[in-house]
């Protein structure tokens, strides 16, 4: 069980950075997900690309993603689900992202859940600065 999962953990993270690389995107001054003041680039312009979704769980408007709200004042956005990641944007307090599944990475405060958020760059992000409105979002 461990070696599947780690090996499905270390799919994700590849195919999560190959999109990441496919799509033109201005590296994030860093900042810390507890709250630091990084600045960077504004993923709420960015849309999902159902071209990638199989999935069947509804959520607002596009019936394939699941949402949530910022907690932490600036939110690194990673290339895979741990904090040694590239960082490939930013979302601030408050804003609501498009989720597209979670899946198990580094501890972050004593939360190892992390979402594949589709604000039009697919990037990782701590689900310990995120919280779910409606539904927690399915498995990658």
């Amino acid at each position: 069980m461990f070696v599947r999962s780690a090996l499905a953990r270390l799919a994700i993270a590849a195919a999560a950075t190959a999109l990441a690389s496919a799509v033109a995107v201005t590296p994030a001054t860093a900042g810390e997900e507890r709250g630091g003041d990084g600045v960077g680039g504004d993923s709420s312009q960015l849309e999902f690309d159902p071209r990638h979704d199989s999935g069947s769980h509804h959520s607002g408007q596009n019936p394939r993603l699941y949402k949530g709200r910022v907690t932490a004042s600036t939110l690194l956005l990673r290339s895979a689900p741990n904090r040694g990641s590239q960082v490939i944007g930013t979302a601030h307090r408050g804003q609501i992202v498009k989720i597209f599944c979670k899946t198990v990475g580094q501890n972050v405060d004593g939360n190892n859940r992390w979402y594949l958020l589709t604000n039009g760059t697919w990037a990782w992000a701590s689900a310990r600065y995120i919280d779910n409105i409606g539904p927690a979002p399915r498995w990658c």
